[in-house]
């Protein structure tokens, strides 16, 4: 057998993570904002929309979930990541 008959694949063994795992602060305000069109739409019985109202309201709070923890993990992230670094650059204090 050569290396070209060997497939190459992922040390870890599964898959890169979910869709939505990569799209960063403006993914997550963009999913916010379409689960509030999505909400707005069932409000509004527009075409499309179910006869079960609450089955809409579900569809579109589970996107605007999802964009919130997006959000407030990549924002939590920033703020950890930034943390050290300004510790670094503080004086040490004197007694």
């Amino acid at each position: 057998m050569t290396d070209e008959d060997i497939e190459q694949t992922d040390g870890r063994g599964h898959d890169p993570g979910p869709w939505w795992a990569d799209l960063g602060v403006w993914g997550a305000v963009a999913l916010i904002a379409l689960g509030a069109l999505a909400a707005a739409w069932v409000y509004f019985r527009l075409p499309g929309t179910s006869e079960e109202l609450a089955s809409g309201y579900y569809q579109a709070a589970r996107v605007i979930a999802i964009g919130l923890v997006m959000a407030g993990c990549t924002l939590l992230g920033r703020r950890r990541g930034r943390a050290p670094a300004t510790e670094e650059t503080r004086e040490p204090e004197r007694t």
